[in-house]
């Protein structure tokens, strides 16, 4: 096998001789890098704008994806595989980033992150309808009960009324589904690590004009949070994005998917921690209810 086979072969995931069983570890440490976003975006407004925020992390992330592409002397993809990296673009480097981002300056980190596990049966649903994939019915009960406990406790939070925020967070659900489930579709044909370098890589002449402008026009204060939030920004969306799709690719779309119910309870976690937000009692009923569910998907 020579090195440009090896660069471009999907790599096997196993633990214990069971690949499920790894890409569901390798799910679980990407939810874990994740669960930081919120935190670090609101850390990273502390000292620039939102489109500062989003073109700066996409320029930066896309420099390190470049680097490790061209370290590996890795070749351009095929034509067949443009149309899935294009949308894992538009959904996981663009639009997520963005519309999150916005909504943060109205949203307090645990409201968006309640309204944000909903990405799981969003992603499940446009694998279903974008793959044909089938699933059981005990599977889609649990999925369908933990996105009401999380509708639930977003509803609670923001007194039954969503706001602008909760707009620009459904919209963001919606276009991270299509780029998670077209990027684990792609991670079949190519290693994950792949998928999202590519997808910044293509991102990077647009996003470093758009990081160019928002630096000129929006305030600019330099701050150790500021510096920090945008860092791991930057690092996150291109190594938890290796780690998710290799994940997805090893255990299925649907099935890491619901994984990410994890998300919001960890999000709520460093909301306390990182940025003193009080959370309400419902907090530790969802988190219980939402564990459930995450059981049965697994079992089913």
């Amino acid at each position: 096998m020579t090195a440009q086979d090896s660069a471009t072969r999907p790599m096997s995931i196993a633990v214990n001789g069971s690949p499920a069983a790894g890409g569901t570890l390798l799910a679980l440490l990407a939810v874990g890098m994740f669960s930081l976003t919120f935190p670090a975006t609101v850390w990273a407004l502390d000292g620039l704008g939102p489109w500062s925020v989003v073109t700066c992390r996409a320029v930066l992330a896309a420099l390190l994806a470049g680097g490790f592409l061209l370290a590996g002397r890795v070749p351009p993809p095929e034509r067949r595989h443009w149309g899935g990296l294009c949308a894992v673009a538009a959904g996981c480097v663009v639009g997520f980033p963005l519309l999150t981002t916005l909504a943060l300056e109205s949203s307090t980190t645990s409201h968006a992150a309640v309204v944000v596990g909903l990405l799981p049966v969003t992603t499940a649903v446009y694998a279903t309808l974008r793959t044909g994939a089938r699933h059981s019915r005990a599977f889609w009960v649990a999925a369908v009960a933990g996105a009401v406990v999380v509708i639930a406790f977003a509803l609670h939070q923001s007194g039954g009324r969503p706001g602008t925020g909760d707009l620009y967070l459904f919209a963001a659900l919606l276009v991270c589904a299509s780029g998670y489930a077209e990027g684990g579709r792609l991670a079949r044909e190519l290693p994950g690590w792949q998928v999202i370098a590519w997808a910044l890589v293509l991102c990077l002449p647009a996003g470093a004009a758009g990081a160019a402008a928002a630096l000129a026009l929006e305030p600019v204060h330099v701050t150790a949070k500021a510096t920090a939030g945008l860092g791991w920004l930057a690092f996150s969306q291109f190594v938890s994005m290796w780690l998710w799709y290799r994940a997805m690719a090893a255990t299925g779309v649907a099935r890491a998917g619901q994984l990410q119910l994890l998300q919001p309870l960890l999000t709520l976690v460093w909301a306390v921690a990182l940025l003193g937000e009080r959370l309400s009692a419902a907090a530790p009923v969802a988190a219980v209810a939402v564990l459930l569910c995450i059981a049965v998907t697994q079992r089913s």
